[in-house]
This record gives structure tokens, sequence and C-alpha cells, in this order.
């Protein structure tokens, strides 16, 4: 589907000319006077997603740490696939990445005693392929795409805050 619009991961641009876009219906989120409240995907959406992947990463060769979302892509403007997506399950079916929690605890231990600089922040998520840039300053975009890393690997809270628990998923994942 031409679906990114203006987008970027690993340093490659415009990817509507470059990757397979997968549609999943799903009315994203509503905002109720309680909070936002996100709606789940199906149990037969996922099992098809993860055929239809299968089939397509093996007939492309694609790598699992290309398998991404919207809100990889462009995390200032989109939210999908949203804190729901079952991208654990994706990657434990090896159609994606994901870091293990058991190197994450040692190294959250870390980053709690030496929280590492902003600057660490924004090296570590362009090596992981976001497209940030590098000021060395806690700015909106690096507000953005901290939430949008937290979403994905972390999704009980994505506000874009950085702390120990996002530092060490980043040092795992960029250290496999």
């Amino acid at each position: 589907a031409w679906h990114a619009g203006d987008s970027q991961w690993d340093g490659r641009t415009w990817l509507n000319s470059s990757s397979i876009g997968i549609e999943i219906v799903n009315p994203g989120f509503t905002d109720t006077p309680n909070g936002r409240v996100w709606h789940p995907y199906t149990e037969a959406q996922v099992e098809a997603l993860i055929a239809l992947l299968k089939d397509i990463v093996k007939r492309n060769n694609i790598q699992p740490r290309y398998i991404i979302g919207h809100s990889d892509i462009a995390p200032s403007r989109k939210l999908d696939p949203g804190p729901l997506f079952p991208w654990k399950r994706l990657a434990d079916a090896g159609l994606g990445v994901w870091p293990d929690a058991r190197a994450v605890a040692q190294q959250q231990t870390r980053f709690s005693v030496n929280p590492p600089s902003i600057t660490w922040y924004q090296q570590q998520l362009a090596r992981f392929g976001y497209a940030i840039e590098q000021t060395g300053v806690y700015d909106v975009s690096t507000k953005h795409v901290l939430a949008a890393f937290q979403m994905r690997f972390r999704p009980q809270r994505f506000d874009g805050v950085p702390d120990a628990q996002t530092a060490a998923m980043l040092q795992v994942l960029n250290s496999r």
C-alpha cells in the first residue's frame, strides 16, 4: 500500500518507494472523558498478519530489524500501529526484534545509577534506525521519537521521557 508519506528509517527516506506496506483495519484509539482508549487487534488479524509477513519476508529476504511500523518511520505524525500491536509476538515468530528481558534488567540497574545524556539517546535511537537530529537537546522531536520507541517496546508507558529502562532497551537492542 502507498502508506508512508514523509518517512525515514535507517537512512532511507520516502519509504513508499522502497517498502511493503501492510494496512490493518483498526480504529486506533478513541479519546474519552477518562482518557485515550486504544482498540485491540483481533486474533484473526494477528494470525493473518504473521502468515502474510512470513511469506513476504521469505520472498523478499527481509531482515527482522526492518519490520517496523508507521510510528517508527514518522514519529511526529503517526501513532499506529499503537501500543496494543503485538510486537513481541511478531518477534517471537522471527518477524521483528525484541530486547532480552534479563539483559534489559542488568542494563537498567547500570543506567539507574548513571543516566545517559540526551546526546546518547539521540545517537542510540539513530543507530537503531530512527531519523533523529543529533542536537544534544531534549526537544519535541526527541520526545516524539522516544515515545515511538517506548510505544513499541514498552507500551504500558510511552511518554517520551528518557529513563533507565528505555536506555537499557536501546543498549540491548543495539548490542545484538
